[in-house]
């Protein structure tokens, strides 16, 4: 599978020229809405707030942002799954709307694969493996050696079931081949408070909660778990470094509903691709543990469904369920 950070390459490559002339055949003629599935001031909130001042220098109409929040992004995904397909309705999704959500709610009414049209992704929002400092294992292979030694005794705990933190540690135990226990909370406050506790033993938790504590030495950070290290944390390990394959990512992507003339996408890739090249909302984006991956619209649809396929088989075999 592609990682992220090759997409970047891929889109630089493709003649800035074409791309430009293709983009100028559609403009939008009203506000533009962004749709996002949670909350204001969440980490997506706080990402798509961080362009649309540029979107709307791009586009020529204001961009603004409407917070849908509920189901794990599934309101905000139908809103524009059902929206007119217009190119005046978009949603920032993040790889729960768009890749494991259809795995672990068994009634939706959409197929992000089918009923959605991938624009650009957006972004890989760094997480990382962080753990108490008073607890004894220093890197990756310690905690599987001390998961291994107990099993069904060490801990980790996410914001929620299904969640990318829920779903890094499922695929850790599965790759490293222990058995640990999941603490579902409901939300990062009530679990960074556990973490710094030590309450659980350990968390592959956002970098905007970790890092100040990292910083300050009240979190241990063992790695990130992706395929590579971080440009954000290049002096952390991944967690691929002990164990071959481990990728646990989690991104967001600008989608819009299904119908949407090649024109219009085209629009929307060349705006998404100027905001996050602007040193401004790179900076923005950056501080919050995001870092800025465009993408073409063929890539980002065959990203989303190897990314739905594996987390498909993942939550299959460790039968999560969010119903």
């Amino acid at each position: 599978m592609t990682h992220r950070r090759t997409l970047l390459a891929a889109t630089l490559a493709t003649p800035l020229l074409a791309r430009g002339a293709s983009a100028q055949t559609w403009n939008p003629d009203r506000p533009v809405r962004m749709v996002v599935g949670f909350a204001a001031g969440g980490g997506t909130d706080l990402t798509a707030r961080a362009m649309t001042a540029r979107l709307q220098a791009e586009l020529g109409q204001p961009v603004v942002v409407e917070n849908r929040p509920g189901a794990g992004g599934n309101i905000a995904t139908e809103l524009v799954v059902r929206a007119a397909p217009d190119g005046h309705t978009v949603l920032m999704g993040t790889i729960a709307a768009l890749s494991v959500n259809p795995s672990l709610f068994r009634n939706l009414t959409f197929d992000p694969l089918t009923d959605l049209a991938p624009i650009s992704m957006v972004g890989d929002i760094t997480n990382i493996l962080v753990c108490a400092p008073e607890k004894p294992y220093r890197n990756v292979a310690e905690l599987i050696a001390a998961a291994k030694a107990a099993p069904d005794t060490l801990s980790y705990g996410s914001s929620g079931v299904g969640g990318t933190g829920h779903l890094a540690g499922a695929l850790f135990d599965q790759m490293a081949g222990v058995r640990t226990i999941h603490v579902p909370y409901r939300g990062g406050g009530p679990l960074s408070t556990d973490i710094l506790s030590g309450k659980v033993d350990f968390s592959f938790a956002t970098a905007s909660t970790t890092i100040p504590h990292v910083q300050t030495g009240k979190l241990r950070a063992l790695a990130v778990p992706t395929l590579k290290r971080s440009t954000l944390l290049p002096d952390v390990p991944a967690v691929s470094e002990t164990l071959p394959g481990y990728d646990a990512p989690n991104w967001n992507a600008l989608v819009g509903p299904k119908g949407m003339t090649p024109a219009m996408v085209a629009r929307f890739n060349a705006a998404m691709r100027a905001a996050l090249s602007d040193p401004e909302v790179t900076k923005h984006l950056t501080s919050h543990g995001v870092e800025p991956v465009p993408s073409s619209p063929e890539e980002l649809t065959a990203f989303m469904k190897a990314q739905t396929e594996k987390w498909r088989a993942l939550i299959r075999s460790a039968n999560i369920t969010q119903d």
